[in-house]
């Protein structure tokens, strides 16, 4: 190696196949000025979770900088929103199970550490070294240009012309024959009861009266919150829509999870007008004609022209999900909406016809769950499928899990 750097990046990454599950880290050591690769580590650490492989990760890379340039300043760049933000003190360490390693890796980390979050793309080579080491194709500590026979840079990917180390690794296949990647996954959640809900009145966004929770809807909610509780480690945000109740359901499931509350008005429940605050059957009763033609076409605007349409709410609620899709792929987000929205969404996911709102029903503070991958065809934008529909917590009736 030659003259030691002044600066030095570690780039690191780590995954488990079942989350927890069979479990490997992978980290990389460049000369910051010039790029150079000094060092990699692909390592095994058998039965683990996401988080816990990434932050062995991070720990690995940190050893390397010890190791070989401990007096270099140094750059930390991962994947991981969770480990970047604890790790920079902007978030908490919430899991006990983790409280370990992050004591750990501020303990290897030099004053002065930067902490970088980078899209997965830009994480390639660790993600490479992570998943080589889990196939069993490597095992350890590569250091480049070391004279020991184990450490030979004659076996680093670099010199072999069928193998960049700064390219993405060679995608795994499926039964459709296309490459597998980590999906985003939106995990739905109904806010709870407001005293608009429990009369089965029609109650819209900011442009109603915009009803807080009751405390049943309170508790509803918390009990949602704690049966997701076990996913927080791998939640990168909360987004609520702005209008009260699932704003109030937000933070109540922000507070739980660890995890920051963003509002996205795209979520936001579509506006009925005039209907606003009455049933449906003060509605059949003053305003049948309306009602009827509304029912029977998603194009036409509710509260007698004073609302939305179905279509309209689609075309809001679909231009946020292309929004969080693009800053969270590959991620996990909790969204906090109401049930306009939330159908839209499952609909979208399952490829079906706007129509088919009318055949759904969710519960105040159920759960449903998307996951969304990039299309074949980037201008097809992404495809989705429905994992979990309507469900509630055990004591609320619900499965026991997903």
């Amino acid at each position: 190696m030659s003259a030691a750097p002044r600066s030095v990046l570690v780039e690191a990454d780590g995954g488990s196949r079942g989350n927890p599950g069979p479990a490997a880290y992978g980290a990389v050591l460049k000369d910051a000025d010039t790029g150079e690769v000094l060092a990699e580590d692909g390592t095994t650490i058998g039965r683990a979770t996401n988080n816990v492989a990434e932050y062995r990760g991070l720990i690995g890379g940190l050893r390397l900088a010890a190791d070989l340039a401990p007096d270099a300043t140094l750059e930390v760049r991962m994947d991981s929103k969770l480990v970047v933000e604890q790790m920079a003190g902007r978030w908490k360490v919430k899991h006990a199970g983790l409280v370990p390693l992050v004591e750990e890796a501020r303990a290897l980390a030099p004053a002065g550490t930067t902490w970088t979050w980078v899209p997965r793309a830009r994480n390639a080579y660790a993600d490479r070294l992570a998943n080589e080491a889990l196939d069993g194709t490597r095992d350890g500590v590569t250091v480049m240009g070391s004279s020991d026979p184990a450490d030979d840079p004659a076996d680093d990917p670099a010199d072999d012309p069928v193998a960049d180390p700064v390219a993405a690794p060679a995608p795994r296949q499926g039964w459709s024959g296309h490459a597998l990647q980590e999906p985003t996954t939106l995990v739905l959640v109904r806010h709870g009861v407001t005293p608009m809900t429990a009369e089965k009145r029609f109650s819209g966004g900011l442009g109603g009266s915009n009803p807080g929770l009751t405390e049943e809807g309170r508790d509803q909610v918390r009990a949602t919150a704690d049966w997701l509780a076990p996913l927080a480690e791998t939640v990168d945000v909360v987004l609520a829509s702005p209008v009260r109740r699932t704003r109030e359901s937000g933070d109540l499931v922000g507070e739980v999870l660890g995890v920051p509350l963003r509002e996205e008005a795209a979520f936001a429940e579509m506006e009925f007008g005039a209907w606003d605050g009455m049933t449906f059957g003060e509605v059949r009763e003053r305003h049948g004609e309306e009602l009827t033609t509304w029912l029977g076409s998603t194009e036409v605007v509710a509260g007698g022209g004073t609302g939305e349409s179905m279509r309209g709410v689609q075309d809001r609620v679909l231009a946020g999900l292309d929004r969080v899709l693009a800053e969270h792929a590959g991620r996990t987000v909790v969204v906090v909406s109401h049930v306009t929205p939330i159908k839209v969404l499952l609909a979208h996911a399952l490829g079906a016809p706007l129509e088919a709102l009318f055949r759904m029903e969710l519960a105040p503070a159920s759960v449903s769950v998307t996951a969304w991958w990039p299309h074949e065809d980037p201008e097809q934008g992404h495809r989705g499928s429905m994992r979990l529909f309507n469900a509630r917590p055990p004591e609320a009736g619900g499965p026991a899990g997903w």
